[in-house]
C-alpha cells in the first residue's frame, strides 16, 4: 500500500503542516520524510523551541520550514481571513487568540493554501483537530458531516479491509430545521458515510465492496436500528451506483461465502465484503480493534472524509512510525 501511495506523492510534490512541531514524534518523522525527499513537512511551534527539540532527539530538519504563530508574517491576514469565515460568531481578537495555538493555526495554512494537508493530535484531542477543520476547512460541497474510517493492513498477505465509522459520529439521528422538520435522516447520514468510505477505500487501491453491517440479514431482525440500515443502504445505492453496496447483513454473512450466499442469496457483497459500515460508533470502535488486536490486522486512522482538504488525526499513545505512515496515507489524500 505505502509503495503505491509513495509514488502518487513523488509524481504530486504536497507539503504537509505539523501542529505538534516540537514533539519529539514528529520530529522524527519530519527527519525521515526530509531525508526520503517526496513529502515537505511544515512545523508549527516556536522556532527556537522545536530547533532545540530537534537537536537534543538527534533529528535533521536543517531547512525545513517552521512557523510560529507568534512571528508569522501574514497572521493579520489570517485573523481577517477567520472572521469572514466564522461569519460573526468571533471576534479578532478571539480570532486571533484561536491562532495563537497549533490547531488554529495549522489549519488556517492548509485554508490558504499554504500547506496542501494536516496531520494533528500528537497531545490534542480528536476534537481539538477536528473542530478547527469543521469551522475553517469545512465540508466539501454536497457532503453534510464529516466521518472517518480506518484502513485495515494484514500482515499475512489477506485482502486490506476498510471499515467505518469507528471514530467521529457517535449514533445516527435525524437532523431538524427550526420548524421540526427533517432536513437530514439519520439514513441519508449513515448512506454517506458509507459512499465516503467507499470512495476511501478505492484511494488505496481497493475495489469497494460494501457490507452495511446490522444484527439483521435482509429482514431476519425486526427493530428501528435495522431498519436505519436498510434505509441507508437504498439510499446509498442511489447515490453511488458504481459501487457494489448491500446491506442490511451480519458480518458472518458479510465475510463467508457459504454464509453469505445462504442468508443473503445473489447479493454480489455478501460473502465477498472488503468494506464494512457500522451503525454507530461503539460496534465501530470495537469491531476495528478486534480485527487489530485478534485478527492481525494494522490499523491506520482515523481518515477523516468529507472536508475539503486532507485533515487527520493521530492517536495521542501514537510513535513516530505511526506519524511517518500516516503523514503518507493524508498528503496521498490530496
Amino acid at each position: 500500500m505505502f509503495e503505491n501511495l509513495v509514488e502518487i506523492l513523488k509524481a504530486n510534490p504536497r507539503k504537509i503542516v505539523y501542529t505538534e512541531g516540537a514533539d519529539a514524534r514528529i520530529l522524527e518523522s519530519a527527519a525521515r520524510l526530509k531525508k526520503d525527499g517526496f513529502l515537505t513537512p511544515v512545523l508549527v511551534g516556536n522556532v527556537e523551541a522545536v530547533k532545540a527539540a530537534a537537536e537534543k532527539g538527534g533529528f535533521d530538519i536543517e531547512g525545513l520550514e517552521i512557523l510560529d504563530p507568534a512571528t508569522y508574517e501574514r497572521m493579520d491576514e489570517m485573523v481577517e481571513t477567520m472572521v469572514e469565515l466564522r461569519k460573526g460568531k468571533m471576534t479578532a481578537e478571539e480570532c486571533r487568540a484561536a491562532l495563537s495555538k497549533g490547531n488554529y493555526f495549522g489549519t488556517m495554512l492548509v485554508k490558504m493554501g499554504v500547506a496542501d494537508a494536516l496531520l494533528g493530535g500528537a497531545t490534542y484531542s480528536t476534537a481539538d483537530t477536528v473542530r478547527p477543520a469543521l469551522q475553517l476547512v469545512k465540508t466539501r460541497k454536497g457532503a453534510n458531516l464529516v466521518s472517518s474510517c480506518f484502513i485495515m493492513v494484514p500482515s499475512d498477505g489477506r485482502e486490506m479491509l476498510c471499515m467505518g465509522d469507528c471514530a467521529i459520529n457517535i449514533s445516527y439521528e435525524d437532523k431538524l430545521d427550526k420548524d421540526g422538520n427533517v432536513k437530514l435522516s439519520a439514513a441519508q447520514q449513515l448512506a454517506e458515510v458509507a459512499v465516503e468510505t467507499a470512495r476511501t477505500a478505492k484511494v488505496f487501491g481497493m475495489e469497494p465492496k460494501v457490507a452495511m453491517l446490522s444484527y439483521s440479514t435482509k429482514g431476519s431482525g425486526k427493530g428501528a436500528n435495522v431498519d436505519l440500515v436498510r434505509n441507508a443502504t437504498a439510499i446509498a445505492k442511489e447515490m453511488a451506483p458504481e459501487f457494489a453496496i448491500d446491506g442490511e447483513m451480519q458480518f458472518d454473512a458479510a465475510v463467508s461465502p457459504v454464509v453469505g450466499q445462504l442468508k443473503f442469496p445473489g447479493s454480489k457483497v455478501a460473502g465477498y465484503a472488503n468494506t464494512f459500515i457500522f451503525p454507530e460508533i461503539q460496534s465501530g470502535n470495537i469491531g476495528y480493534k478486534i480485527a487489530q488486536r485478534l485478527g492481525g490486522y494494522a490499523a491506520f486512522g482515523p481518515i477523516l472524509q468529507g472536508l475539503n482538504a486532507p485533515i487527520n488525526d493521530l492517536s495521542r499513545g501514537c510513535d513516530a512510525e505511526e506519524v511517518y505512515q500516516m503523514s503518507i496515507i493524508t498528503a496521498a489524500l490530496a
